[in-house]
């Protein structure tokens, strides 16, 4: 077995890459203040081709360096838009048809192994600040939660970690043909 060099990956250019088919999915960020987390939460979201992400409330936004140190330059690839408020970005991607779903413990959440999708439908989720979680009141107007589980003693992952794996899951139940 031989690591691949960079020039055997097969790479789609950024003009290409906008015009490939996209995952019907939405990655809300609400108020995730770590740049780092915003920049690899754009790079995961690269990786998987996924339709947008808001980046809502105190969550920066492109250009910036520390967004782009872990992002790469999938702040240019993928679609983003900025909101102020996260329930105003939910409320709008329920009007465009989209099923929103919450990523955090809560009651009656459904666990991610467990969650089944219609491939003739968009899903949005949105992920949340690094101490405090999505907000109440974002959950309040969300479908649902959706949580990962959890076997250790933390209960507790990084937001750009569990937005990767949530991303992951969703791209694996709603995979895109080409």
């Amino acid at each position: 077995m031989r690591k691949l060099k960079i020039t055997e990956l097969n790479r789609i250019t950024p003009e290409e890459f906008k015009k490939v088919p996209k995952l019907p999915l939405v990655v809300v960020l609400d108020d995730v203040r770590s740049l780092h987390n915003i920049g690899s939460v754009f790079r995961t979201s690269d990786a998987f081709c996924i339709e947008r992400i808001y980046l809502c409330g105190i969550t920066a936004v492109p250009p910036h360096p520390e967004i782009h140190k872990t992002a790469l330059g999938a702040e240019f690839t993928v679609d983003w838009k900025y909101m102020k408020n996260t329930v105003d970005a939910v409320e709008e991607l329920k009007k465009e048809g989209y099923i929103v779903y919450s990523v955090e413990q809560a009651e009656g959440s459904t666990m991610l192994n467990e969650l089944t999708l219609d491939s003739c439908r968009k899903y949005a989720v949105v992920v949340g600040n690094e101490v405090k979680g999505v907000k109440q009141e974002v959950i309040d107007h969300s479908h649902g939660c959706i949580e990962i589980p959890q076997y250790g003693t933390k209960h507790s992952m990084n937001v750009s970690v569990a937005a990767g794996i949530v991303i992951w899951e969703i791209f694996n139940k709603l995979k895109i043909e080409d």
